[in-house]
C-alpha cells in the first residue's frame, strides 16, 4: 500500500519550543551564527486509504488554528536535522497516531512512523553541526532519520536463529570464563561464573545462552542485591560513634537470633535487624506481613461515615539512576512507573507520589561536561519532563519534589520515586500457588527496548555508556498501566489473584521465576511487539506495563473478561507445577531447565573486610547574619526556590491532597512532607498518610554514619511538624553508593551508614521495614556522596494536619531543639521528650506553623515560611546562629495560649520585610528574588507576558428548565486510553446527587472499537448529562490535545446521539482540561455543535511557559449564563486545582468580542486583588483575556480548565480560599426546574 507523509509546524506565535531550541543552541551552545530555526513534526503512514489521510490532515495531524501542514517541505535554505526513535524504542506518538486514525476509520489500526525534523538557518560550519546534533541526538533513544519518502513502513524483521548451547562452557577455566564475561558482557563476576560453570557440570550437561542470560540477571545487585548479602568477615572502626553503634548491632544480633544459627554479619542484616529486633519487642504491631513481597505494607484503620475498615497502606521507593543518567526522559518516567507497579502489584491503588534527586550544579556551562556525560542542564530539565509526563498521565498526584545538588552527582545521576498506595484488606487475597494454576502475563508487548536493564544498573559508568546502553532503556506506556490500575481497583478482579509479580528488570525471567518454585512458561504465547524476537529476548527483557499473575485455572475465563473489559491484553503464558525447576519453552525446545534451588542460591558466596574510617574533621563556617549575606543564602543551590520545577507534577488529581506543594495565599512557602487522603471510593474519609524525606549529602560526605542517622531523625521530624505521630512511623531507605570492588574503605562508607541509620530507629522505636540498594554510583574515578535517604511515613488525620507558613502577624516564633553529643548525635530520651513535645502542642492546636531547618538554617527556615502569606518577621536582638546548620529541630510559630517552649526567634510582623537581630532590615520582596533568581535558567517560573484584561461581566434572570426533568439526573463519564481523572468526577457527581456511569471504550481491535461506538449511543441514549473527565487520552498525543477523543466523537453514530442529547432533550454536557481540549476542537463550545473548526476558531494551546502547570488558581464567575454555575454569583471567586500542559486559550478578537457580549466566557483567572491577568502567577496558561471557561451560546455546554471536581473536605489545607464551585449541585439541578 502507498505510504503517505505529511510535515506540521507550528504557526509563529504557537512555535514556543522550536524558538527555546534555538535560544538554547544560540546561548548555551555558543552558536552565534544560528539565527533561525524551525521544527517539523514528520508523519509516514501505511494502510489506509487516501481519502481517511485527507481526512486527518486537519484533525489527527494537525490543528488549523495553531499548525501549517503539508505534504512537502518548504524551500529551506539551510541544512535540516532529521531525528526518530531507534527501531524497538516505544513512540507514543506514532501508537497515538495510529489509534486516532483508527478512530476515524472505525478500522484496523494502521503503521505510523513519526520524525522531528530542524531546518537550520544562520551561517553553520559542519563542525557546529556535529555539536547541535550531539545536542539533539541521544544515541541511547534516537537516531538520525532519512529525509528520502519511504515504499514501505513495514519491516521485515529476519528470522530469529535457534538459542545456541554454550558448548564448552564447563570446560572453561578461569582466564577463559573471564573472557566469557567480558564477551558477553555480563554483570556477574568470577566467583557466579565458576559456580554456575560447576552447577553445569553437576548436571552434566552445557546450559543455553538464555540460560546464562538469565542467570546473569536473577544474579544481579539490581535483582538480587548482591553487595548487600556479601558476608563481611572483619570490620575495622576508626569512628567512636560507629564503633560503639557496632556493639549495638551485635547485642540485637543476640536477641534477635537467640540460640539459632547466626546469619553471617552483611549489609542485608545490619538493614534489617533493626526491623526485626522492634518486631520482637512488640513496637511494630502494624507490619503486615506475607509471602509475597511487593512493597513495604502495614495495617491501617480507615475511618469513614459508616465506621472504622480494615486497610492495607503500601509503600516503596525505587531509583532508576543508570537509566536516567544515559536516557533522563525514559529513564525518570520508568523510575515513577517501576515504582507505581510494585504497590499495585500487592493490589493496592497508588495514590500520591514523592520524587526525591541528586545533580550535579546544572548552571555550569555546557562546556564544562565530561566527555561521556549528558550535559547537566539537559539531564536535570529532561529528567523532570520525563518523571512528570508519566505521573501525570497515569493520574498520580507527586505531594513532593526536590532536588539536591552535589558535585559527586556528576558521577551518576540520583533519581528515586516513592509512592504511596492502599486498598481494603478484605480486597486482597494471597495464596501460595498451586500446582495446575495459570499465569497470566497482563498489559503491554515485549519488545527488545529493555534488554539489560538490570545488568546495566549493576554495572558502573564509563565513557562509552551513552552508546552502548541503548537496549537498556525503555519508554513508559502511562495509559497502559493505569488500565491495570483500574483493574486491580475492582475487589472481583483481586479476588481471583493469588499472587502477583511486576515485570521489572529481568522480564518474564524474574516476573514469573519469582511466582512459584515450579514452573512451565511457553515463551511462544508472550505477546510481541513485533516479530524477530528469540527466546532469550522474550524471557529477559522488562516491559515498563505488565504484570505476572496466578490464578486458579477455573478463574482463568473470568479474569480474561474482566481484562478485556478495562482495554487491556491478557494471555496465559504459563502453568504451576510440582517439580521445582523453572522450565521455559520456544520453538518446540526446552531453552531453560534450572533447578529452583540453584536459582535462588544467588549465586558464588562473596566475602570481604571492611573498614569504617573516622570522619572528615570540616569547621562549619559561620556567615553574618547580614542583609546582603542574607540573600546569598537564599540563592544557593540548596536553599533556593525550586517553585518552577515542582510546577510541572500535578498534585492534585484524585482529589485526595490534603497539603499543596507550596503553601499560603501566594503558595510560596514549601511543604516539607506530601499528605494524602486514602483512596476510598464513594465515601469521606478523614484518614490521611503523611510521608517526609531526610538527607543531605554534605554531612553524609563527612560521615556517612552521622548523615544517615540525621537522615532518619530528619525524616521522622518532619512527620511530627506537620501533625502526624512518631510513634505511628514507619521507614525504608534509599541507599546509593559508590561501586564497592575489593577496597575496605569503600565498604565502610555504607556499613557506617546503616548503622547510624540503626541507631536511629532504635531510638525512636521506628523501624525500616523495606529499601532499596543501588550500588553502583561511579564514573571513572569520579563517586557520587554515600546517600542513604531515609523516607517516614505514617497515618494521620487530616484535622491533625498542620503546614509552615506563617499564618498571621504578632506570632512568637520559637526554636525548639535537641541538644547534641560529642559525637554529633542525640541521647534518646531528648530526643524523644523534644518529638512529644511538639506533638502535644500540635494536638492541642497551640502550632500555628512549624518547619524543620535545613540548608540556611533558622535564617532560611522563617524566610520561607514568611513568602507564603508575604508575613514579615523580626528576629529577638539575642538571637544568635541565624544561618547555623540546625538538626533536630523545629522552628514553630505559637498561638497566644501557647506556653513558651524552647529559645525566642522573633516575632511575625505585617511589614514585608525581615529584621535581623542587628536591626538591619532585608525587603522580604529583594529576599524573595534573590531565592527565586538562581534556578529560573534552569526552571523558569516567569514568562514575558503582560498587558491589561478586561473584566467581564454578564447576568440574566432567564433560566430556561429542560425539556426532560430528572430527579437523579443521570452522567455518562467516557474513559478514553489515557484518561484518568473519571474517578474524581464520577464522586462529584454523586456527591451532588447524580448517578455516574463510567464507560471504558476498548479499541484492541475494530470490532471492540465498533462495539465501544454502540455502547457509547445507547448509554447516551439513557443519560442526561455527558461529562469528558480530565487526563492524556493518548497522551497528548499526536502533538496535541484530546485529539483521541475528538476522532471518536466525530464519528456519525456518536455526533447524532450528542445532538440528540443537547438538541431534542435539553441535555447538559461538560468538559474539565482534556474534556474542555476536546469540547472546542469539536465545535461544542462555543457554538454548541460538534462540527468542524476552521483556524478562524478558538483552541487550546500550549501554555506559554512551554510546560505543565500544576497548583491552585483563582477564578472568577464573569457569567451566570450557565445552569452550571447557577448556584454561583457573577463576582464569585473560588480557588480551584489546575494541571495542564495546554491550557492557552486563543482566539481572533472579533469571536472573543461576540463570546463577552452573548455571555459566554463563563469565568476568568484573577489576582490576588480579584482582577483578571495576564500574570503567569495567576493565569498559568497565557490564555486571551484571561479566560478559565466558556460555554455554547445557551450556556447547557460547558469548557473549562480548572479541576472544579477535585474539591473535598479537608484538601489543600495550607492554601485559603472558597474552594466549592457548587458546579455540579447546579447541573442536578437545573433537572428539577
Amino acid at each position: 500500500m502507498a505510504v503517505y507523509r505529511i510535515y506540521v509546524e507550528k504557526k509563529p506565535g504557537f512555535d514556543q519550543e522550536a524558538r527555546h531550541v534555538l535560544e538554547e543552541l544560540q546561548g548555551l551552545q555558543g552558536l552565534r551564527g544560528l539565527t533561525g530555526l524551525r521544527l517539523f513534526n514528520r508523519y509516514d503512514v501505511e494502510g489506509i486509504a487516501r481519502e481517511l489521510f485527507d481526512q486527518c490532515i486537519d484533525t489527527v495531524f494537525s490543528e488549523p488554528q495553531v499548525d501549517t501542514a503539508s505534504e512537502t517541505l518548504p524551500e529551506l535554505c539551510g541544512p535540516v536535522l532529521a531525528a526518530e526513535y531507534l527501531p524497538g524504542q516505544y513512540d507514543q506518538r506514532a501508537d497515538s497516531c495510529a489509534q486516532c486514525i483508527q478512530f476515524v476509520s472505525q478500522g484496523e489500526r494502521p503503521t505510523v512512523r513519526t520524525a522531528r525534523l530542524y531546518a537550520l538557518e544562520g551561517q553553520i560550519s559542519q563542525e557546529e553541526l556535529e555539536k547541535v546534533e550531539k545536542y539533539l541526538i541521544n544515541p541511547v533513544e534516537s537516531r538520525k532519520a532519512t529525509l528520502d519518502a519511504f515504499d514501505t513502513l513495514q519491516v521485515q524483521y529476519p528470522a530469529p536463529q535457534m538459542v545456541e548451547t554454550m558448548e564448552g562452557f564447563t570446560k572453561l577455566e578461569d582466564e577463559e570464563l573471564k573472557e566469557f564475561i567480558k564477551k558477553y558482557g555480563l554483570a556477574m563476576d568470577l566467583g557466579d561464573i565458576r559456580f554456575c560453570r560447576d552447577h553445569f557440570r553437576t548436571e552434566g550437561r552445557e546450559p543455553t545462552i538464555t540460560e546464562i542470560r538469565m542467570i546473569d540477571t536473577y544474579w544481579s545487585d539490581h535483582c538480587r542485591h548482591t553487595t548487600f548479602s556479601t558476608i563481611i568477615d572483619d570490620v575495622e572502626i576508626r569512628d567512636a560513634g560507629a564503633k560503639e553503634s557496632y556493639g549495638m548491632y551485635e547485642g540485637l544480633r543476640e536477641i534477635v537470633y537467640q540460640n539459632r544459627n547466626k546469619k553471617p554479619v552483611t549489609l542485608m542484616d545490619l538493614a534489617t535487624i533493626g526491623a526485626k529486633y522492634l518486631k520482637k519487642m512488640g513496637k511494630l504491631p502494624e507490619i503486615d506481613e506475607s509471602e509475597e513481597i511487593n512493597a513495604c505494607s502495614i495495617k491501617v484503620k480507615v475511618e469513614t461515615e459508616d465506621g472504622s475498615e480494615d486497610w492495607v497502606l503500601m509503600f516503596k521507593n525505587e531509583t532508576h539512576n543508570h537509566p536516567t543518567e544515559i536516557e533522563p526522559f525514559g529513564g525518570a518516567a520508568t523510575c515513577i512507573g517501576g515504582a507505581i507497579r510494585d504497590p499495585l502489584s500487592g493490589r493496592s491503588y497508588v495514590y500520591q507520589a514523592m520524587r526525591v534527586t541528586g545533580a550535579a550544579d546544572p548552571l555550569k556551562p555546557m562546556e564544562e561536561t565530561l566527555p561521556g556525560k549528558l550535559p547537566q542542564r539537559k539531564i536535570v530539565q529532561t529528567a523532570a519532563a520525563g518523571y512528570s509526563s508519566y505521573g501525570n498521565q497515569i493520574g498520580l498526584a507527586t505531594g513532593l519534589v526536590h532536588e539536591f545538588y552535589h558535585p559527586g552527582y556528576v558521577a551518576k545521576r540520583m533519581e528515586i520515586g516513592a509512592v504511596v498506595g492502599a486498598a481494603p484488606a478484605e480486597n486482597i487475597r494471597r495464596e501460595r500457588p498451586a500446582p495446575g494454576d495459570v499465569i497470566v502475563l497482563l498489559g503491554g508487548r515485549t519488545g527488545r527496548d529493555g534488554c539489560g536493564g538490570a545488568t546495566g544498573s549493576s554495572k558502573a559508568h564509563t565513557v562509552e555508556s551513552l552508546e552502548t546502553c541503548g537496549a537498556e532503556v525503555q519508554k513508559g506506556n502511562a495509559p497502559e498501566e493505569r488500565k491495570i490500575q483500574r483493574l486491580f481497583r475492582n475487589k472481583e478482579v483481586t479476588a481471583m489473584i493469588k499472587r502477583c509479580n511486576d515485570f521489572g528488570a529481568g522480564g518474564v525471567s524474574v516476573a514469573i521465576g519469582e511466582l512459584a518454585d515450579g514452573l512451565d512458561v511457553d515463551l511462544d504465547k508472550v505477546p510481541k511487539k513485533y516479530e524477530g524476537l528469540d527466546g532469550t529476548e522474550l524471557a529477559i527483557s522488562e516491559s515498563q506495563e505488565r504484570m505476572a499473575v496466578v490464578i486458579a485455572k477455573e478463574d482463568e475465563a473470568r479474569f480474561l473478561e474482566e481484562a478485556g473489559k478495562e482495554n487491556l491484553e491478557a494471555t496465559v503464558v504459563a502453568v504451576v507445577t510440582e517439580e521445582p525447576r523453572l522450565r521455559m519453552h520456544w520453538q518446540g525446545k526446552t531453552i531453560v531447565d534450572l533447578s529452583r534451588e540453584f536459582l535462588s542460591s544467588n549465586g558464588a558466596e562473596k566475602h570481604i573486610n571492611v573498614v569504617i574510617e573516622a570522619p572528615e574533621e570540616r569547621k562549619e563556617e559561620t556567615t553574618e547574619p547580614t542583609a546582603e549575606n542574607y540573600k546569598k543564602v537564599l540563592g544557593q543551590l540548596n536553599v533556593c526556590s525550586q517553585k518552577g520545577l515542582v510546577q510541572r507534577f500535578d498534585s492534585t488529581i484524585g482529589g485526595g491532597t490534603v497539603l499543596m506543594p507550596f503553601g499560603g495565599k501566594r503558595q510560596m512557602t514549601p511543604t516539607q512532607v506530601m499528605a494524602a487522603k486514602l483512596p476510598v471510593l464513594g465515601k469521606e474519609t478523614k484518614t490521611c498518610s503523611v510521608m517526609a524525606y531526610g538527607f543531605d549529602p554534605f554531612l553524609s560526605e563527612k560521615s556517612p554514619y552521622r548523615g544517615a542517622y540525621q537522615a532518619v531523625v530528619e525524616s521522622v521530624c518532619k512527620l511530627s511538624a506537620a501533625g502526624a505521630s512518631y510513634k505511628d512511623c514507619y521507614l525504608t531507605f534509599q541507599e546509593y553508593f559508590e561501586k564497592m570492588g575489593q577496597d575496605p574503605s569503600r565498604w565502610g562508607k555504607p556499613m557506617a551508614a546503616l548503622l547510624g541509620a540503626l541507631l536511629a530507629q532504635k531510638q525512636l522505636e521506628a523501624g525500616a521495614i523495606g529499601g532499596k540498594d543501588s550500588m553502583s554510583g561511579s564514573f571513572d574515578k569520579i563517586d557520587v556522596p554515600p546517600t542513604l535517604v531515609s523516607f517516614a511515613i505514617a497515618p494521620a488525620c487530616t484535622d491533625r494536619v498542620i503546614s509552615p507558613e506563617f499564618k498571621q502577624p504578632g506570632s512568637r516564633v520559637v526554636l525548639l531543639g535537641v541538644p547534641q553529643n560529642k559525637e554529633g548525635l542525640f541521647e534518646e530520651n531528648d530526643l524523644r521528650h523534644t518529638l512529644e513535645q511538639v506533638e502535644d502542642l500540635i494536638s492541642k492546636g497551640l502550632v500555628q506553623s512549624a518547619y524543620v531547618p535545613s540548608f540556611g538554617g533558622v535564617g532560611a527556615a522563617v524566610a520561607v515560611m514568611a513568602f507564603g502569606n508575604g508575613l514579615g518577621f523580626a528576629f529577638d536582638k539575642n538571637f544568635e546562629g541565624v544561618f547555623d546548620t540546625r538538626r533536630g529541630a523545629f522552628v514553630l510559630e505559637l498561638s497566644e495560649e501557647a506556653p513558651m517552649v524552647g529559645a525566642l526567634v522573633g516575632h511575625t510582623q505585617m511589614k514585608a520585610s525581615i529584621a535581623l537581630p542587628s536591626g538591619e532590615e532585608a525587603p522580604l520582596s529583594a529576599l524573595e528574588e534573590a531565592w527565586k533568581a538562581t534556578l529560573e535558567p534552569v526552571f523558569p517560573e516567569k514568562t514575558k507576558e503582560e498587558g491589561s484584561v478586561p473584566a467581564f461581566r454578564f447576568e440574566t434572570e432567564k433560566r430556561k428548565a429542560p425539556a426532560v426533568k430528572a430527579a437523579k439526573p443521570r452522567v455518562l463519564i467516557p474513559v478514553f486510553p489515557g484518561t484518568n481523572c473519571e474517578y474524581d468526577t464520577a464522586r462529584a457527581f454523586q456527591k451532588a446527587g447524580a448517578e455516574a456511569e463510567i464507560l471504558v471504550l476498548r479499541n484492541l481491535t475494530a470490532s471492540q472499537l465498533t462495539q465501544s461506538v454502540e455502547r457509547m449511543v445507547k448509554a447516551m441514549e439513557q443519560s442526561q448529562i455527558i461529562a469528558i473527565p480530565g487526563g492524556f487520552s493518548g497522551g497528548d498525543e499526536p502533538e496535541g490535545s484530546a485529539k483521541f477523543i475528538t476522532a471518536f466523537f466525530r464519528n456519525p453514530q456518536v455526533t447524532e446521539g450528542v445532538h440528540k442529547l443537547l438538541k431534542e432533550r435539553d441535555g447538559l454536557m461538560i468538559g474539565i482540561c482534556n474534556g474542555f481540549q476536546a469540547l472546542i476542537k469539536l465545535g461544542l463550545v462555543p457554538y454548541g455543535e460538534i462540527r468542524r473548526t476552521t483556524a478562524e476558531d478558538a483552541t487550546l494551546t500550549y501554555n506559554v511557559i512551554g510546560r505543565h502547570q500544576s497548583g491552585l488558581v483563582r477564578t472568577a464567575v464573569c457569567s451566570n449564563l450557565s445552569p452550571w454555575l447557577m448556584l454561583s454569583e457573577v463576582g464569585d471567586v473560588h480557588t480551584i486545582a489546575i494541571s495542564h500542559g495546554e491550557g492557552r486559550l486563543v482566539a481572533p478578537q472579533s469571536l472573543l468580542d461576540t463570546l463577552a457580549a452573548n455571555g459566554q466566557i463563563a469565568t476568568q483567572y484573577v489576582d490576588l486583588d480579584n482582577k483578571p491577568t495576564m500574570d503567569v502567577a495567576y493565569n498559568p496558561n497565557g490564555s486571551f483575556c484571561a479566560i478559565e471557561a466558556i460555554t455554547s451560546p445557551d450556556g447547557r455546554v460547558l469548557g473549562k480548565m480548572g479541576h472544579t471536581e477535585r474539591f473535598g473536605d479537608n484538601l489543600y489545607k495550607n492554601v485559603p480560599g472558597h474552594k466549592d464551585q457548587k458546579l455540579f449541585e447546579g447541573a442536578v439541578k437545573y433537572y428539577s426546574l
